[in-house]
């Protein structure tokens, strides 16, 4: 029996959709991240039961650090993104989190670099405030220890391949670096938007989009860029295929990077012996208005398929692929500190 509601949310389930592909799905997949970020700083004596936890976030990240909060008596702050929406917005406010909003905007990079912004100017007027760094600090992979220990218990001994947004590097680069302790030659396939400057996209804009939650306009210290093997840039329609198909044929209903992640992870699947998990990090609530509404629009699945690439440069929306082979951060996507 759990203790608190944070840790039943930040177990996800493993569905198997047949073809050799499985689905990690989890209700709100920063939970699993937040909780056990938290426990480590209490443990270690960084932060103290009644300090005030702050970062930014696009929405999912969010909810998971006031759930940590709430579990371990803390308060919390968040600076977000204009993508979260009203029913987030009242949850954080009854758990005790508050919130300062971006205004509107329909483009990643302005939208992230005034949250940057933002923290620096609240740390200044309150610098007893724990700042998490939840795009730097690598102690937000810890919680996917378990998430591994899940997926090799359920799955077994047999060859997996990883699909799932960057994001942060706390999450699929966690996850891969967790799974080749027992299988090194896993392959770890990374998927982002356009628009995004962690794998060097950022010369492309894709107006339609903010997956803020797998790309960025801003370096982030904890991607470890030489984890991942193949890259895929997925545009805003290509995504929304992915996740109406992925609700029409397998009734999951998840966000717009589990649709990009689906599409990937599918494609993958009919061309590799491995067992393809792909992660789907939240559910498709906050998508309702912008994606599902626009189902009959779906493209077939069947009628996307990559165009190949060997350079960023050569990035096109909307869906490109590259053999990545673990090399290390283009040199716009290098994090320095300050």
């Amino acid at each position: 029996m759990d203790d608190h509601i944070g840790e039943a949310i930040a177990r996800p389930d493993l569905i198997d959709l047949d073809e050799g592909l499985t689905c990690l799905r989890f209700e709100s997949m920063k939970v699993a991240s937040a909780l056990a970020a938290v426990r480590h700083l209490l443990d270690t004596g960084v932060v103290r039961p009644g300090d005030t936890l702050m970062d930014s976030s696009s929405g999912i990240y969010a909810y998971g650090l006031a759930l940590a909060a709430h579990r371990y008596g803390l308060r919390c702050h968040i600076i977000g993104s204009t993508t979260i929406d009203r029913p987030l917005r009242l949850q954080l406010a009854v758990l005790g989190a508050t919130l300062e909003q971006m205004p509107p905007s329909d483009d990643l990079g302005l939208d992230q670099n005034r949250r940057v912004r933002r923290v620096r100017e609240v740390l200044r007027d309150n610098p007893h405030f724990h700042w998490m760094r939840q795009y730097h600090d690598l102690i937000h992979g810890l919680g996917y220890r378990a998430v591994a220990d899940q997926i090799r218990k359920d799955v077994g001994e047999e060859p997996l391949m990883l699909v799932g947004g960057v994001g942060s590097g706390a999450s699929t680069g966690a996850l891969a670096r967790y799974l080749r302790e027992s299988a090194p030659d896993t392959p770890l396939v990374g998927v982002q938007p356009f628009g995004s400057v962690t794998f060097g996209s950022d010369h492309v804009t894709d107006r339609q989009i903010i997956i803020a939650g797998i790309g960025s306009s801003i370096p982030f210290g904890n991607v470890d860029h030489t984890l991942y093997d193949t890259l895929h840039w997925i545009g805003f329609d290509a995504a929304l295929a992915g996740s109406v198909d992925l609700l029409r044929r397998h009734a999951i209903f998840a966000g717009l990077s589990s649709g990009a992640a689906y599409l990937v992870a599918r494609w993958e699947a009919r061309r590799t012996r491995r067992r393809v998990v792909f992660v789907a990090a939240d559910t498709g609530h906050r998508y309702v208005d912008s994606v599902f509404a626009h189902h009959e629009k779906a493209a077939d699945l069947d009628d996307l398929s990559p165009r190949g690439i060997d350079e960023p440069t050569e990035l096109i929306p909307p869906w490109c692929r590259m053999d990545w082979g673990r090399r290390p951060a283009p040199v716009q996507a290098v994090h320095r500190e300050g």
